[in-house]
């Protein structure tokens, strides 16, 4: 689907007064999994037979990163799953493995939805970093512990506190519900609700993003605009060269300035928790300098089980977003383990000197300009 001409930034007042309520298409969830049979695997720890598939047949790599793409494909394996790579301050695809998958209409987001929730939170002045919320009979945390150890609890209050209508009003202005690319054809948009779901209502909903489902693609560009400082690209490979040009020609397309900046450190910290001893840990690559910070999401939709990852590195000069997920009947199949593809995309990428290779981040050129 192309998007319409003369598109250039949008400010966060704009977007919430104008748009951000708008109902999205609500689709329907993704093709269940094979029924899994056990096996082990010799790279992997246990997982069944279900995961013994090619998640690269059908795609069409020719606008790829060559180095991205082989470190993706050979992380995800032949896990029923899907990996979305992007550089977070341009919104260039680098690699989409899986793209059958990629392409869906997407799963249940899980507890990449408390991101999101957070950004909210702490936007509303519903509590700060340092804030303290009882989670259990003599236990409480805050957004950082939380955010480490994806805490429902927390979230469940966080939501209930702001209610439905801010909850909505802040997934819609982070690209929920929304295409995130720029001239991907078969790409979907996902579904937001139009109301609280019926299952749990706004806690469940801001717990494990009841009623909502994303795609890869758009956690991949919420993790970009989270490591770049607030800007939401939209996500586009480079146009084909045409005569006269020596090699395909990449603008970068701003869809909107989400205003958050201020608010990324307490979000990072927590994200960084959760690679460093939390859910994420599992991404952490212990021989390199670039440390990613991410988040996992775990539960099941009517398909199937569903493990997510979106996460960025490094966190201090990110030069790479990805969003993570495996799909399949298999109970082991859960968050951590969509981590653990995207450490061992992290590790193949240091071992080739991929982060030392690329330039330092410049301004990209903003659609309109």
């Amino acid at each position: 689907m192309t998007q319409p001409s003369g598109l250039g930034k949008i400010s966060l007042a704009m977007f919430l007064s104008a748009c951000c309520l708008l109902p999205a298409p609500v689709v329907s969830a993704a093709t269940p999994a094979a029924k899994p049979r056990p096996s082990r695997g010799s790279r992997h720890r246990y997982v069944p037979r279900e995961k013994a598939v090619d998640p690269t047949k059908g795609d069409v790599a020719d606008f790829d990163d060559p180095v991205v793409r082989a470190a993706a494909v050979d992380a995800l394996g032949k896990y029923n799953g899907s990996v979305v790579a992007v550089e977070p301050t341009t919104g260039r695809i680098l690699t989409v493995v899986n793209q059958k998958m990629a392409y869906s209409d997407g799963a249940i987001p899980c507890s990449t939805i408390k991101p999101t929730i957070a950004v909210a939170a702490l936007q509303e002045n519903v509590i700060t970093r340092d804030t303290m919320l009882k989670v259990g009979r003599r236990k409480y945390m805050n957004l950082t512990e939380a955010m480490a150890h994806s805490n429902n609890v927390f979230f469940e209050q966080l939501g209930q506190r702001m209610g439905f209508e801010t909850v909505s009003k802040y997934g819609r202005l982070l690209g929920l519900g929304e295409l995130a690319g720029y001239n991907l054809a078969e790409e979907r948009p996902g579904a937001f609700p139009m109301q609280p779901p019926h299952k749990g209502g706004v806690a469940r909903m801001s717990s494990f993003g009841e009623g909502i489902q994303v795609t890869p693609f758009q956690l991949a560009s919420l993790a970009a605009a989270f490591a770049n400082g607030g800007t939401l690209y939209y996500l586009q490979y480079p146009q084909p060269a045409t005569a006269g040009q020596d090699a395909p020609v990449f603008e970068p397309r701003v869809k909107r300035e989400l205003n958050i900046a201020p608010l990324l450190p307490e979000l990072r910290e927590g994200m960084l928790a959760a690679v460093l001893y939390g859910t994420g840990k599992r991404s952490y690559d212990t021989g390199g300098e670039e440390l990613p910070a991410g988040k996992t999401g775990t539960c099941s939709d009517e398909q199937s089980h569903v493990g997510w990852f979106l996460s960025y590195a490094d966190e201090a000069h990110p030069k790479i977003a990805l969003a993570v997920l495996i799909r399949g009947r298999s109970s082991l199949i859960k968050g951590p383990l969509a981590a653990g593809v995207a450490g061992r995309i992290y590790r193949r990428l240091r071992e080739q000197n991929y982060f030392a290779s690329l330039p330092a981040p410049s301004n990209a050129l903003r659609s309109g300009h």
